[in-house]
């Protein structure tokens, strides 16, 4: 039987299918140099917010359980958190501290509310008057603390200047224990109603102007527009400044210290953050301040969570 040979013949390689896998390759190398890139920036940021953010409250954890004296640190367990409830300053700390949350609601919550609707029904004068509302959030903290002590002096201060000229009794303001504390919450107000306030502008801002029409037509008033139109229609921004002010609150430390120097007439104003301070730096006991920090950090952690919960209940 004679042999069949077949021969295949092999197609020619053209000029571009050579360079095809050669242009292939060369694109993963530049992806893979873009992803290189881009995972150094993140990672530069994420050791950052680690060393800055993370592991502070690591050490503070760590803290909580030891005790350092002499140069010496051993470890006691629970012994700061005992030391930390058996001391009175604890206790009234957390009153002032919710007493203070508490009263920045009321007017800190509400009042930068109150001044975007005003803005938002304004026809002229919205850039300047955005400017003027925000320019205290612009100032430095420590500038604006300062010129409310200054309003705040029982002498010669603004405010008082204002009552006697309106032939009103004076008050004593920062030297008074009941009205320290609202005192410091209205320097304290005035100093961050700014940025909430251009928030809760353009969120209102984004409401549709059909459902203001409607609600017109209707024959609702101004008051009845915002029940029923504004809260609705802004109820996730109110939410979230909610929870980010109580958050705040809660840990106010700057305005106290500075008007009334931490402790108010009778200890009124000394807030829980303050007596963290005192532990830390005036009595050289981290081991209590790094206790009651993480108590702040256990409460504010168990209210976000419970807000969350009441929030996504409520949705």
């Amino acid at each position: 039987m004679a042999a069949i040979s077949v021969s295949v013949r092999r197609k020619p390689v053209g000029p571009d299918q050579g360079r095809a896998p050669a242009s292939r390759r060369a694109a993963l190398r530049q992806r893979v140099r873009q992803h290189l890139t881009a995972h150094g920036f993140l990672l530069g940021a994420l050791l950052c917010f680690g060393y800055f953010a993370w592991y502070p409250m690591v050490r503070e954890v760590i803290m909580s359980f030891q005790r350092t004296k002499r140069g010496r640190t051993t470890w006691v367990g629970l012994d700061n958190l005992d030391h930390i409830l058996q001391d009175p300053a604890f206790w009234q700390a957390w009153r002032n501290t919710l007493l203070f949350t508490v009263l920045a609601l009321v007017l800190g919550f509400a009042v930068p509310f109150v001044v975007a609707v005003l803005l938002n029904e304004l026809r002229h004068a919205k850039a300047y008057l955005r400017i003027l509302v925000y320019l205290p959030v612009m100032m430095p903290p420590v500038a604006s603390v300062l010129l409310f002590k200054y309003f705040y002096d029982p002498g010669h201060g603004l405010f008082n200047s204002i009552l006697a000229h309106l032939h009103l009794p004076t008050s004593a303001w920062l030297n008074s224990a009941g009205t320290a504390m609202i005192s410091v919450v209205i320097a304290a107000t005035w100093m961050n109603m700014g940025g909430a306030t251009l928030i809760y502008l353009a969120a209102l801002q984004g409401i549709p102007g059909e459902l203001y029409e409607a609600a017109e037509l209707d024959g609702a008033g101004l008051l009845r527009r915002i029940w029923h139109v504004t809260i609705p229609q802004t109820r996730l921004i109110l939410s979230m400044l909610l929870l980010l002010q109580v958050v705040a609150t809660m840990q106010v430390f700057v305005e106290p210290y500075l008007l009334t120097g931490g402790n108010g007439p009778q200890g009124s104003t000394t807030t829980v953050v303050y007596l963290i301070y005192q532990y830390a730096f005036n009595f050289n006991n981290y081991g209590s301040a790094s206790a009651l920090g993480l108590v702040m950090l256990v409460v504010l952690a168990g209210f976000s969570a419970l807000y969350a919960r009441l929030s996504r209940t409520a949705d």
